[in-house]
């Protein structure tokens, strides 16, 4: 795992497929963490979508009441920028980057650096929830291939910074800073 800077911040990520427990894995370590926890929600609310509010009810319905909920569809870099000693829980960077998916090119990775710039400079605990969308066939339109391009670069770049890195898949968590190598921090060090 990577020595922080700042002795107080640690940056979680938890990862996976759909449906595979990755949301309760991040609550249940936010509730563990000793710290107040305020929910960052990036889903923008859509009453026509019935299936969508009943995703979102069944994401709320498990939070503790303790717990603070903040929507923040666009605004990432700046609610972590307040934060203060919390545990920001954010659930996902997929809702996230799909409600940002119309930047151009220059504007995403402006986005981002402003993202990872908040998350060196945090003193807080951070969880992050991220959707695995590249293990299955290419998609088939380009807005399709945009938002699993940019989503896994997203992840890998918030995992190679993240002290703790974890896949959720089959009802079963594994803890891949333990596992595995950081592919990024592995090639930077032969250089």
């Amino acid at each position: 795992m990577p020595s922080s800077a700042n002795s107080s911040r640690q940056i979680v990520l938890v990862t996976g497929p759909a449906r595979s427990g990755k949301s309760e894995w991040a609550e249940a370590l936010a509730a563990r963490s000793g710290r107040s926890v305020i929910y960052l929600a990036t889903a923008q609310l859509n009453p026509e979508d019935a299936e969508w509010q009943a995703r979102i009810e069944r994401h709320q319905q498990r939070r503790p009441p303790a717990w603070k909920t903040l929507s923040v569809p666009i605004g990432l870099a700046a609610a972590i920028e307040s934060a203060n000693q919390e545990c920001l829980l954010i659930d996902s960077l997929g809702t996230w980057l799909a409600n940002l998916l119309e930047q151009n090119e220059d504007t995403w990775q402006q986005t981002i650096a402003q993202v990872l710039n908040a998350l060196h400079h945090t003193q807080t605990h951070i969880i992050f929830v991220a959707e695995e969308t590249g293990w299955g066939i290419v998609p088939a339109y380009p807005i399709g291939r945009l938002f699993r391009d940019r989503l896994g670069d997203l992840t890998r770049r918030i995992g190679t910074i993240a002290d703790t890195v974890y896949l959720a898949t089959g009802g079963y968590v594994l803890n891949l800073s333990e596992l595995g190598q950081s592919i990024d921090r592995e090639l930077n060090a032969e250089r």
